[in-house]
């Protein structure tokens, strides 16, 4: 099952991003840079903000009781200008972050998470959904691929101290 996430799910947001996160980096990527990353972007207190910014909307996985994954979209003209220039359809949602605990992979827990992430993405008036993916990370791109997502671009992505070279995938909704 799939719910948005609401203002007491900050805390289990932030340890299911501490569990996945490192899931999708290349293993280049430092523990410390893991480690940076994760109390700057995906701490508690962060997810707080992230939980009340209105152009932000989170999803979470449930079963058995427990959260197993999230999603997050973040709606609005891409800041990013390589982002900006790669992609064709407006107005857009980024999808910023989709996890799945490890022990949840094969579910159709991620297909439930896109799932709903598209609809909250059109029902806010998007017409495209835009995610940056790392160059290194294939089973992800396969899985964006699947999902509808194509390449249109590449960016960069800071993880710890050093900046990480991203595909920009996109999709209409």
């Amino acid at each position: 099952m799939v719910r948005p996430a609401g203002a007491g799910d900050a805390a289990v947001l932030a340890q299911v991003a501490a569990a996945t996160f490192a899931l999708a980096c290349p293993p280049h990527v430092t523990q410390q840079a893991i480690d940076t990353f994760i109390a700057q972007v995906l701490s508690q207190e962060r997810f707080e903000a992230y939980l009340a910014d209105p152009g932000r909307d989170l999803y979470v996985s449930v079963a058995d009781g427990l959260v197993t994954g999230y999603a997050m979209v973040v709606h609005g003209e891409p800041a990013d200008p390589d982002v900006r220039a790669a992609l064709s359809l407006r107005p857009t949602a980024e999808l910023s972050k989709i996890y799945v605990l490890p022990d949840h992979h094969g579910a159709g827990t991620s297909r439930l998470l896109m799932a709903a992430s598209i609809e909250g993405a059109r029902a806010r008036g998007a017409v495209a959904v835009w995610l940056g993916v790392n160059q290194l990370n294939e089973r992800a791109q396969r899985f964006y691929a699947k999902s509808g997502f194509v390449k249109v671009g590449t960016k960069r992505f800071l993880v710890g101290d050093r900046y990480e070279d991203d595909y920009v995938f996109e999709r209409s909704v």
